[in-house]
């Protein structure tokens, strides 16, 4: 007689074991009819799968957010069927559901055209309209292997090898009459993936990501809850297309990149005022909050990075050299250098906080696969800070983190911060008492704030829990940025101790943060965020005078020293160019003011001014344009 309890509490008993589609069936027949899926103590299960002993039950329907995993891990299994359908003797390997997404990694000996991507979702379509039920069996180790090898399955053969003891069962899915080794949940049928899908393209793969293995062709897609939601996806791809900071980076003459230094940027002029004011923005924070600004050595000794634990959690993703015999590391993170400054000179419980900042660049040997201009780079600086404090401090610290974080992404136009609370992961360091404590007070400062925040087992770093802050751009993307994490570990590893009020010695509590965290990806991300059109406050070029013809030249010469003499960043430009032409391209290149000099502006001494939107804003004198600059910087608009 399971007892069966459900999301709101109440509960139901039922006198025989029975499945989670009849607990919902239990509940309203309409419920029982949208039934995708179940969570059973915690984990996603089959609407078929069968409750025996008492559990918490919640009927997963397609509006929830689980929906959305289980109806692309179904469309890859869909476009799967449908390959092997259209392309015989394709083999199938693997297919996950991914972020917006799913893809499927085939062996086969011609590649994938255009025109069989169109054949195959067409196919994908006749499958789901089909309906077929979806059914979990289960097969020996052995069966399973056999009958996949009899098919010409090499590579489920080798998933089978791998990953199945001997003597342990297979859960298969079947479709109809196709199969395919697989954990699942599924879909109770292929007609509930509905409409909402779309294949994207073709790449390659090497089997299990090594280049030493055979070289698959993979197909990504995307699948969403309906075909509004996947329109509007759709959609999104398009303007971030228009909007991909590589293509205006090189439009704007903000930097560029070249394989003789891949993942490293070459930053031009306009691209480092950007970076520049980017950057005394957040030293003017460090000023307002009390930290000292400091700055470490490139290059560590590998003992460092060995007792710190990042050789052996991070050595893989490091540059090393080797001098005199000794083994060193360019710095792929900042915390250990700051360990050492605080341990010049003894510190008293008097001395804490103590807060150091660094504008540290760092090098990482991310896989050439991986780089993605500014937002996946091997070279970037990180707007990194560490504070030193006691545990009776650590509340009110990351509680002003949290303060600075939310200030410092309105300043720059992001209002929508979604918050993660992330724990311990399996390979970390320190004991399970100093875990306790580090997610205690994260949990602690983030409801005392009344923030919401989801909770993400097994992604906090390896050192300690984290919040991480994700801000959505103005199309919908989310970006992981801003990071406050919480060190019982690492000071003690490296010798950082204090003398407490009672004499003893104690070691501090280490919060590592970063707010903008990369630089550099940062502004990517601001670039894709505003289409190049940054906020005049942060615009390379906030104004361009441009004269009419020569006789104009001094008269526009005199406005640009005006405004500079104000402290804006102004361009003029005299070129015997006509005045439409020289209006358009300073438009393209996103500046915000156009001021345009000619006989009248110079007779009423005003200026004709133009927004980079198109809009005429008439007849202006210089000092209103100051007025409408100073207004825009100030309130960074």
């Amino acid at each position: 007689m399971p007892t069966i309890t459900l999301p709101d509490g109440s509960t139901r008993t039922f006198d025989a074991p029975l499945t989670v589609h009849a607990v919902a069936a239990a509940i309203g027949a309409g419920l029982a009819k949208a039934a995708l899926a179940g969570r059973v103590n915690g984990q996603l299960v089959d609407v078929n799968y069968l409750l025996n002993e008492d559990s918490t039950v919640a009927i997963i329907t397609r509006k929830d957010d689980d929906a959305l995993p289980l109806l692309r891990h179904d469309a890859a299994h869909v476009m799967a069927q449908a390959v092997q359908e259209l392309y015989t003797g394709t083999q199938v390997t693997i297919g996950p559901a991914i972020e917006d997404g799913f893809y499927y990694d085939f062996a086969r000996d011609q590649p994938f055209t255009p025109e069989d991507l169109i054949a195959i979702e067409q196919r994908m379509h006749t499958i789901v309209a089909q309906d077929l039920s979806i059914q979990r069996e289960i097969w020996s180790r052995d069966q399973a292997r056999q009958i996949f090898n009899d098919l010409g399955e090499t590579y489920k053969v080798a998933i089978i090898d791998e990953l199945i003891a001997p003597g342990d069962d297979v859960s298969i899915y079947r479709q109809g009459n196709w199969f395919d080794l697989c954990r699942g949940p599924h879909l109770p049928s292929t007609g509930r993936l509905g409409d909402g899908f779309k294949l994207t393209k073709v790449a390659g793969a090497y089997w299990r990501g090594d280049a030493r293995n055979p070289m698959l062709q993979r197909i990504y897609g995307t699948a969403w809850r309906d075909k509004k939601e996947l329109n509007a996806y759709l959609h999104r791809l398009e303007e971030a297309e228009k909007r991909d900071h590589r293509k205006l980076g090189k439009q704007l003459d903000l930097f560029h990149f070249q394989d003789e230094a891949p993942g490293m940027a070459f930053w031009h002029q306009r691209g480092r005022v950007i970076y520049r004011l980017i950057e005394q923005y957040m030293r003017d924070k460090l000023a307002q909050y009390d930290y000292q600004e400091v700055e470490t050595p490139q290059v560590l000794d590998r003992s460092l990075w060995e007792r710190s634990g990042h050789w052996d959690k991070f050595a893989g993703g490091m540059f090393t050299t080797q001098l005199d015999e000794r083994d060193y590391a360019i710095k792929p993170m900042n915390c250990p250098g700051h360990i050492q400054i605080y341990n010049q000179g003894l510190k008293s419980y008097r001395d804490l906080p103590l807060r150091l900042a660094e504008f540290g660049v760092v090098h990482r040997s991310e896989p050439s696969g991986t780089l993605h201009g500014l937002m996946r780079a091997r070279r970037f600086t990180q707007d990194d800070a560490h504070v030193f404090c006691t545990e009776d401090q650590l509340a009110a610290e990351v509680a002003v983190l949290i303060d600075i974080v939310f200030e410092t992404y309105h300043d720059f136009g992001f209002d929508q911060i979604d918050l993660a609370l992330s724990l311990r992961p399996e390979q970390r360091v320190g004991s399970d008492v100093l875990w306790d404590k580090g997610e205690l007070a994260l949990e602690q400062a983030l409801t005392a704030k009344s923030l919401a925040f989801r909770v993400q087992p097994g992604e906090g770093a390896f050192y300690g829990p984290k919040i991480e802050f994700t801000l959505r751009d103005s199309i919908g993307r989310n970006w992981q940025c801003g990071t406050i994490q919480v060190d019982f570990s690492m000071p003690g590893r490296l010798g950082a101790y204090y003398i407490a009020e009672n004499n003893s010695k104690q070691t501090p509590v280490m919060v590592h943060r970063a707010i903008l965290g990369s630089l550099e990806r940062f502004i990517g991300i601001l670039i894709e965020h505003y289409a190049g059109a940054l906020p005049v406050w942060l615009a390379p070029v906030q104004v361009v005078v441009l004269n009419i013809t020569d006789r104009h030249a001094a008269y526009a010469n005199q406005i640009a020293n005006e405004l500079r003499s104000q402290g804006f960043r102004v361009a003029v430009d005299l070129r015997n160019e006509k005045i439409g032409f020289k209006i358009r391209e300073h438009t393209l290149q996103r500046v915000p003011y156009l001021a345009v000099v000619g006989d009248r502006e110079m007779e009423t001494a005003t200026l004709s001014l133009r927004s980079r939107a198109g809009e005429d804003l008439g007849s202006q004198t210089p000092a209103a344009l100051v007025a409408l600059l100073t207004d825009a910087v100030q309130t960074r608009r």
